[in-house]
């Protein structure tokens, strides 16, 4: 078998949307003759803990772990969270807390931690690669990010040993939503723009998730940008019980709801179809599950919608599947920033694995709204439009819209046999 290396942070027990994608190549690669050996952290920070994932592991599976410094018990320290409370990745703070010390902590973050708080694991990372690599050498590298530290791992590694490599980009570097808060000085911007060219300029190939930010990679230096979506595994899926749908009228949202997600057009329709109809009033429940900011629940109650509230902390994978398939309506919230057309959460397609309707709030001409129109999975409001909002929410609970939800596209079988294809050709 060809085997490849894959670097990422992100790998069970950590759970999350950062390491579903990784895991899920890892899980499909052998059928399509490739052996993946994994790089990963051993004493990492993780938003939230997933033991299930554990399972996900294909048997034999080599994981190479080392361990680094991270400076997050200083920041619990600094800003009065406990030891072993997770740090939540886009700023999302669970309750309202100092904003000075906030404010200090995200300059800090972006100034002394370029590109960004996992840097500790560069240097040890970096020397323990190149000792295993000289007498167990692997085909490609590819390295994911965020955290943008394994790009820098895999970046010496190439330059050293010259190994074809793919840097994969979940996310955006300098154009994600939160960059703009880190405070940074000129020089700070500068040397992340910097370190992003580079690695763009020196992987054989940049890996990413949709059309718009393949343009941007493009726009800012990448030689050869490939697009492989996130998706859904089948396996996840084939529990055949016949869910019954949740006795009230659920609306849910799974996963973090960051204070960039919270968009005061859905709490001014829920409240108006409240006073309009009594019947929704009566059945309304508004179920999240995962992470909230503080501020999504401060707008829940400024709106009069507390009542409705059905807050659940963070889940397993398997559990929140079948939340899935019970809730009536599945929603999206896409961060309001200058980003936005380019965003594709991950959690779409098993939104669209699910076969509930799913509506978005984002813009119509982007990224998640061709795949949403593509597979007649939901629909998509715009930011400020809150009668035509209302109005489809009321629709959907009248089940006046049919959906039909064709997702056999984003397979994370199909998906992986698309990546054992880019990595066939570069060797």
């Amino acid at each position: 078998m060809k085997r490849v290396l894959i670097i990422t942070y992100y790998w069970p027990p950590s759970g999350g949307a950062g390491v579903q994608r990784w895991l899920k190549f890892v899980k499909y690669l052998r059928n399509y003759n490739w052996e993946p050996v994994v790089f990963t952290i051993e004493n990492g920070e993780f938003p939230v803990v997933d033991v299930e994932l554990n399972k996900e592991i294909p048997d034999g599976t080599e994981v190479l772990k080392v361990p680094a410094w991270e400076p997050y018990n200083i920041y619990k320290l600094f800003s009065g969270k406990k030891k072993n409370i997770g740090i939540n990745s886009g700023f999302l703070t669970e309750e309202k807390g100092n904003s000075t010390v906030e404010g200090i902590s995200k300059w800090v973050r972006g100034n002394f931690f370029i590109p960004d708080a996992r840097k500790f694991w560069i240097k040890p990372s970096i020397k323990f690669l190149n000792h295993y690599l000289e007498n167990n050498p692997v085909d490609v590298i590819i390295s994911s990010g965020p955290p943008h530290s394994a790009h820098l791992i895999a970046l010496n590694l190439k330059n050293k040993l010259n190994i074809p490599w793919i840097s994969d980009f979940r996310d955006p570097w300098t154009n994600i939503d939160y960059y703009k808060d880190l405070k940074l000085s000129n020089r700070s911007n500068q040397k992340h723009k910097k370190l992003e060219n580079e690695v763009l300029v020196s992987s054989d190939i940049v890996l990413t998730i949709g059309k718009q930010l393949s343009n941007e990679l493009s726009t800012l230096g990448a030689k050869k940008v490939e697009i492989i979506e996130n998706g859904f595994d089948p396996s996840d899926f084939v529990d055949n019980k016949n869910y019954e749908l949740d006795e009230q009228f659920t609306i849910a949202h799974i996963g973090s709801f960051t204070p960039s997600r919270n968009h005061i057009v859905l709490w001014k329709a829920l409240s108006q179809l409240v006073k309009k109809h009594e019947e929704f009033k009566s059945k309304l429940e508004i179920k999240l599950i995962g992470k909230v900011d503080h501020s999504v629940l401060q707008s829940i109650k400024d709106f009069g919608l507390d009542s409705f509230l059905n807050k659940i902390d963070y889940l397993s994978h398997s559990e929140v599947i079948k939340h899935q398939k019970t809730s009536h309506l599945l929603l999206l919230m896409v961060n309001n920033t200058p980003n936005a057309k380019g965003i594709v959460t991950g959690k779409i397609f098993e939104y669209m694995a699910s076969k509930r309707p799913i509506l978005a709030i984002g813009p119509k001409d982007g990224d998640l709204s061709a795949i949403l129109s593509q597979t007649n999975s939901g629909l998509v409001c715009d930011y400020e439009e809150v009668e035509n909002l209302a109005s489809t929410i009321w629709r959907i609970y009248k089940d006046d819209i049919k959906f039909e939800s064709n997702v056999s596209l984003y397979s994370r079988i199909e998906l992986t046999g698309k990546l054992s294809k880019l990595l066939d050709k570069m060797i």
